[in-house]
């Protein structure tokens, strides 16, 4: 410091130059890499009381130059928090509280109260009634600037998210009928913000509903909130103008239509875990209209109730297990009354559908019926743990079905598709009573295969399913055990062990290139739905592992030169999984669901230092928890490698056979025989 005659040393502080330029504090001095260039600059405390000062100026120019450069460095936590000591969050609310900034200047505030919040210095629970108005005002506004219109949007979300109170307060200023106008703009990171914020009000309301009274006004507003999102109005406009009108969809966009998604089936969730009252009369009546439908051709209500003991038989060929009192098979959950409600449906909605299905079944004597009820309970059953009816969203997953959002009763018809494919199934197996769990099996699998070729209407839906037959199941099947039974043989097992450490060499390579290529990562945390990316890469010699931030996803490889943090893997102690990750013990509600635990990796270098992953997908965390291990040294047992061994090994094995076709192969080499008695058959050369 003397030596540039600086006095003071305790005004100054260092900066990283390039990047965030975040402020080097003690603890993260030695995060500093060789190499990197500092720049000196006044310190946190200093900027921020400048700052402070400059954007309560009365100048307008220094107003919107300080806050420009509030809102950058807001972003960095050492700086937050000395602005946040000197009340500066305060400030900037009533700034916002006061309407008198408008365009950029008003961007730039929400931008840096935004950035502040984020760091979880703060309770969200202390921003006052006037703030959320003046912000939820800039979202009801029919003109107003894009990016004052994001931030808003994104204060809203955060505060949901955040806060139990200020969730009450936001959804009475906001409703989903106010946002759906957003849906309908051209700027896909709009769109993005108001799924985010309609999914954030669905995501807290289930919980307020079961804390607060029917009579409460919040409940009445879940249940308004239930219907818009029921509306065809909404889900056309997501159709229309967000799914189709999107070409390509980003990440963010396809995961907030997942989590809309899964909230749409949650409405459901109330009914799957109804158990039915057999007492109760009403209940009871719907069963007996299915009844009546399936084998009353006219309307019967004269003496219903002395009748009702007549219908034992009727009850039996309707499928159902207590033929007694059907209503003892809807008292266990899940499916409980989700599957009478199924039911019905198809008997009302697609009645000749329903009918053919019945008396097809019951007129047969060959024990080969298929029993309706109890195929339905159980279908319906399986479409909610398929379609995660009840469960939480998982972070990052972005696997939504556009042909849900193409039906206002999507649900039910889905159902309606599904019904009839376990009766054709049926069919074509020729399955008894006895073959009823197996026949489930082959339908779980017919409906997880075709979702997974994402059908874009229901009608596309009935095409796939009609060419997943049975036996189409069967030929998948075993062209996918690629004949694993056939190669038992101790020559063939031998075979195999010879050939099986080339295959591993083969796998160890391939997983190593790709980590030489990199992947992106999504940074998790941050309570906006806005996309924050780094990315890592193995350097050509397989000696460093290169890694830094990113703005936006790349659409490529991303060159070394841009990756300013780097660790050799000389220094890698372990990589370790799941619930033993670092990041993983921290407290949040979506980032302790299934998905995320199974995709999370870190790898642990130096005392208490680490890296942190959480892979897009299951084939990512594959890839790069096997290239770590072959790093390091270590076998590579992941889902992937085991698949890709048996594929390999089962290629080159056929290959090398391929001589031997039709050729039975022995348990055990051919005997030596005996010696001959004599060798006077050689040829005597004297």
């Amino acid at each position: 410091m003397k030596s540039w005659s600086l006095s003071g040393s305790e005004q100054f502080a260092l900066r990283y130059a390039d990047g965030p330029q975040l402020y080097i504090t003690e603890q993260s001095r030695s995060e500093i890499k060789n190499g990197t260039i500092l720049r000196l600059a006044i310190s946190p405390a200093r900027a921020a009381r400048q700052l402070l000062d400059r954007i309560q100026s009365h100048g307008i120019d220094a107003r919107l130059e300080a806050l420009k450069e509030l809102a950058k460095l807001s972003a960095d936590p050492t700086f937050a928090t000395e602005f946040i000591s000197m009340e500066g969050i305060g400030t900037l609310a009533r700034l916002v509280e006061s309407g008198t900034h408008f365009g950029e200047m008003l961007a730039f505030t929400l931008t840096a109260f935004l950035e502040l919040m984020d760091h979880g210095i703060v309770s969200w629970d202390l921003i006052s009634l006037s703030f959320i108005k003046q912000i939820a005002s800039y979202v009801n506004q029919p003109m107003v600037d894009v990016s004052i219109l994001q931030r808003s949007l994104a204060i809203l979300e955060s505060m949901v998210l955040n806060s139990h109170s200020l969730y009450h307060r936001v959804a009475q200023e906001i409703t989903v009928g106010q946002l759906i106008g957003h849906l309908q703009v051209s700027n896909q990171e709009i769109q993005t913000y108001a799924i985010a914020l309609i999914n954030a009000l669905f995501l807290k309301a289930p919980e307020d509903r079961r804390q607060e009274e029917h009579t409460n006004p919040l409940d009445q507003r879940l249940t308004e909130m239930a219907s818009t999102l029921a509306q065809k109005h909404l889900r056309s406009i997501i159709l229309n103008h967000v799914i189709r009108g999107n070409r390509p969809i980003k990440a963010e966009m396809a995961h907030q239509l997942y989590v809309l998604q899964v909230l749409t089936f949650n409405l459901l969730e109330e009914r799957m875990m109804t158990k039915m009252d057999p007492s109760d009369q009403a209940q009871r009546d719907i069963i007996f209209e299915l009844r009546r439908i399936a084998f009353d051709g006219e309307n019967d209500s004269s003496g219903t109730e002395k009748r009702k003991a007549m219908y034992t038989k009727d009850y039996k060929m309707l499928g159902f297990t207590n033929h007694v009192n059907p209503a003892m098979d809807f008292t266990q959950t899940p499916p409980g009354m989700l599957a009478l409600d199924n039911m019905l449906y198809l008997a009302k909605l697609h009645q000749d559908t329903y009918i053919r299905i019945v008396l097809e079944n019951s007129s047969r004597e060959d024990k080969h019926e298929c029993p309706f009820g109890r195929c339905a309970i159980e279908l319906t059953r399986m479409l909610c743990e398929i379609l995660q009816v009840g469960e939480l969203p998982n972070e990052g997953c972005n696997d939504y079905h556009p042909m849900f959002f193409t039906h206002d009763r999507a649900w039910e018809e889905f159902f309606c598709v599904c019904i009839q494919l376990l009766n054709k199934t049926w069919k074509e197996m020729r399955a008894t009573a006895e073959d009823f769990n197996k026949v489930m099996q082959v339908v779980r699998e017919q409906i997880t295969r075709t979702l997974a070729m994402k059908p874009s209407s229901l009608d596309q839906l009935k095409g796939k399913l009609r060419g997943l037959s049975y036996s189409e199941i069967l030929r998948l099947r075993q062209s996918e055990r690629m004949s694993q039974d056939d190669f038992q043989s101790p020559p063939i097992i031998e075979l195999r062990e010879r050939i099986q450490p080339e295959i591993l060499e083969l796998i160890k390579q391939q997983r190593l290139n790709r980590l030489c290529e990199g992947s992106c990562f999504r940074k998790l945390g941050n309570r906006r739905r806005q996309e924050k990316f780094w990315f890592c890469r193995l350097s050509l010699n397989h000696k460093v592992l290169h890694y830094g931030d990113l703005d936006e996803s790349p659409q490529g490889e991303v060159p070394f030169e841009l990756l300013t943090d780097k660790i050799p893997v000389s220094d890698i102690k372990s990589v370790v999984t799941g619930k033993d990750c670092p990041h993983m013990k921290e407290k949040s509600a979506l980032k302790q669901n299934k998905e995320v635990l199974e995709q999370a990796f870190s790898i642990l270098y130096d005392p208490d230092e680490n890296l942190n992953f959480v892979a897009p997908n299951k084939y990512e965390y594959c890839i790069w928890t096997d290239g770590l291990c072959a790093l390091l040294g270590r076998e590579m047992g992941s889902d992937l490698t085991r698949s890709d061994l048996d594929t390999l090994i089962s290629m080159e094995m056929k290959l090398r056979l391929l001589d031997l076709e039709n050729i039975t192969i022995p348990e055990a080499p051919p005997p030596v025989p005996k010696e001959p008695s004599t060798y006077n058959f050689t040829y005597n050369y004297g």
